[in-house]
């Protein structure tokens, strides 16, 4: 089997525990969670994301790591990180908080899309050697953080619609 079949499995699968993890123990949870703590559980996990600083250090990652993919991903996922940090440090401040939670789970997502698109673009399957000690990070965390993203945001549409808050066309058409 050659390294980019190998890869193209490791990417696929990837999402399957995580998906197995949480409808198992992680959504039980974050249902009996009051909303605001469920998205600061969840950023919390995001806070992390300045790691993908490590795609930009030489020695890393191999020298044929296309820059224009490595700084993408490493830039993308320091300013989620960021966002995500913002959110846990405005708790407090509910309107801040609920805006870097939104801005975190936007910038992550279309990160991690581009990365994808990118990847795809470069031939990313037939350079994962290329990756070196970050081959993990694709294959074992994007997953998490994806999922984590569409849950965040599968969330915050729940707790909208449950706090009858309704988009300003919506509320337009019923009145």
């Amino acid at each position: 089997m050659s390294p980019a079949t190998v890869f193209q499995i490791h990417l696929a699968l990837g999402y399957v525990p995580w998906l197995l993890c949480l409808g198992a123990y992680v959504m039980p949870r974050l249902n009996a969670m009051d909303h605001l703590e469920a998205q600061r559980a969840i950023a919390t996990l995001h806070s992390f994301r300045f790691f993908g600083l490590v795609f930009i250090i030489p020695g890393v990652v191999g020298p044929n790591l296309p820059a224009s993919f490595a700084s993408f991903a490493a830039y993308g996922d320091f300013a989620t990180g960021v966002l995500a940090m913002l959110a846990l440090l405005t708790v407090r401040i509910r309107p801040l908080f609920w805006l870097f939670v939104v801005a975190f789970n936007v910038v992550g997502t279309v990160d991690i899309i581009v990365d994808y698109y990118h990847g795809n673009q470069i031939g990313l399957a037939n350079l994962a050697g290329e990756l070196g000690a970050t081959y993990a990070i694709p294959i074992i965390y994007v997953p998490l953080l994806m999922i984590t993203h569409a849950l965040a945001f599968y969330l915050l549409l729940r707790w909208v619609r449950s706090a009858g808050l309704v988009a300003p066309a919506e509320a337009a058409r019923r009145s």
